[in-house]
């Protein structure tokens, strides 16, 4: 994630919580917080190089053949990717979801994934978690971890899919109406058998999306 990327994520922000972070938290966790880690994923026409200028994100239906720019962000063959109504296949990539997380020490805290709504279902939430996951490994994180809400069943499904388990509760943790949250955490993150996992449910996402 980019200072220039800041709209399109606000865009997504207002859009997924009932109390989105201002502005301003964005621009700390990006220029002043060192152990912050920022990522977006963008949606790309075939063909158009990676550092273009992030368009702003539009609220459309997309049509059809949605994966191409995950495909070819994992390196698959690029195709033509689905694009929101009204936007040129020769407009700039769109922002379509973001992640963010915090090192302290070895532990992994994941703070917020959010993908717009008009992409969700279509594996960019896994895709950021992989993303997180994958720094995570590299910085030498032994504990992965993160709050969500107890009605986020979709979420939970995510997360217990990538191996977190639930080890305890958070009482009337978000503010906008005082539901709990679960704290969801991967213990020993590092060991061998996590990593098999992780690289198969990797796999298993590259093979679903060469065949979307």
């Amino acid at each position: 994630m980019t200072l220039a990327d800041i709209p399109a994520v606000m865009e997504i922000e207002r859009a997924s919580f009932p109390l989105p972070w201002p502005e301003q938290a964005y621009r700390y966790e990006l220029l002043q917080n060192a152990n912050a880690h920022f990522i977006v994923a963008r949606a790309q026409p075939a063909g158009r190089p990676a550092n273009i200028h992030v368009a702003p994100l539009p609220r459309a239906r997309l049509r059809a053949r949605p994966h191409g720019w995950l495909q070819r962000l994992l390196g698959f063959r690029p195709m033509s990717p689905g694009a929101p109504e009204g936007v040129s296949p020769d407009d700039a990539s769109i922002i379509t979801g973001y992640a963010g997380m915090w090192m302290f020490v070895d532990e992994a805290h994941i703070s917020t994934i959010a993908s717009h709504p008009a992409w969700r279902g279509r594996g960019v939430g896994e895709l950021l978690l992989l993303s997180l996951m994958r720094e995570a490994e590299r910085r030498a994180a032994i504990v992965v971890t993160l709050e969500v809400r107890v009605s986020n069943t979709v979420a939970q499904h995510l997360y217990l899919k990538y191996g977190f388990e639930q080890v305890g509760l958070r009482k009337r943790y978000y503010r906008d109406n005082g539901e709990d949250a679960l704290i969801m955490t991967v213990q020993q993150f590092q060991r061998p058998e996590y990593k098999q996992r992780l690289a198969g449910l990797e796999q298993a996402l590259r093979r679903r999306l060469a065949t979307a």
